[in-house]
């Protein structure tokens, strides 16, 4: 039986929360359940409206699509959420530029289906931590083209620039992801408030220590505060076969 656990926090140095998560463990349209999480830019307020209008409009869609395979739902879905917000943003001076990125999940027989826009990120955890979805940011691409390290991107001034973002642009490329799941498999799904502040490694280690999954969300929480929570920590994690 499927098991999650979400969780949101504004940070030690923030005073509103630019994040927003949606879980259901039920059927939402032709998929059995349903995750996403979202990281808002962009603003005052434009971030925080920019990431619950567009988990609004990507569950809207997929309840009511008439689509059946997780790919179609999920790229359809976030290009709908894309024409939205790019419209709201044109109607409302306060909200131009706004944008956000978007990592949905959903756990099909013993199948993982993940689709992401932006830098907030999906890990499968058994033994090791894996890393699902590929950041769309500036210090990403330098990895790629092999002129910055992995471990130098995590100091580097311009980390948090993203090359992807809902409402970023008129079109929108999103990566989809097939992952096959195994016995004692976490999936955790966060934005960058969570993996700024801790390592991979630091990640593994508080979901190996912690037993239930509501100490395991409660706890990652907690040492990236502790580590100086400068942005939004929004976690999900579910355990598919719990």
């Amino acid at each position: 039986m499927l098991k999650t656990f979400s969780l949101s926090d504004v940070g030690k140095k923030r005073t509103m929360n630019q994040d927003y998560i949606f879980t259901s463990e039920k059927p939402v349209g032709n998929l059995p359940n349903l995750f996403a999480l979202a990281d808002g830019m962009g603003g005052y307020n434009g971030g925080e409206y920019a990431s619950l209008r567009t988990v609004e409009t990507v569950t809207k869609f997929i309840e009511e699509s008439k689509a059946t395979t997780p790919r179609k739902l999920f790229t359809e879905a976030i290009k709908e959420a894309n024409r939205v917000i790019r419209a709201e943003a044109l109607e409302n001076p306060e909200y131009d530029r706004m944008g956000t990125t978007l990592v949905l999940a959903a756990v099909v027989g013993d199948c993982l289906q993940v689709a992401n826009v932006g830098d907030s990120r999906l890990y499968v955890i058994g033994d090791d931590i894996k890393q699902v979805t590929v950041d769309h940011s500036y210090v990403e691409e330098m990895i790629k083209m092999g002129s910055l390290d992995r471990e130098s991107a995590r100091t580097h001034p311009q980390k948090n620039i993203i090359t992807r973002a809902v409402g970023a642009d008129d079109d929108i490329e999103s990566d989809f992801f097939t992952v096959r799941l195994h016995k004692g498999d976490i999936v955790l799904m966060c934005s960058d408030g969570l993996t700024n502040m801790l390592e991979d490694s630091e990640i593994l280690m508080i979901l190996k220590k912690e037993r239930d999954i509501a100490s395991k969300a409660e706890a990652l929480v907690e040492a990236a505060n502790n580590s100086g929570g400068k942005d939004n920590i929004s976690v999900i994690l579910i355990e598919p076969f719990a």
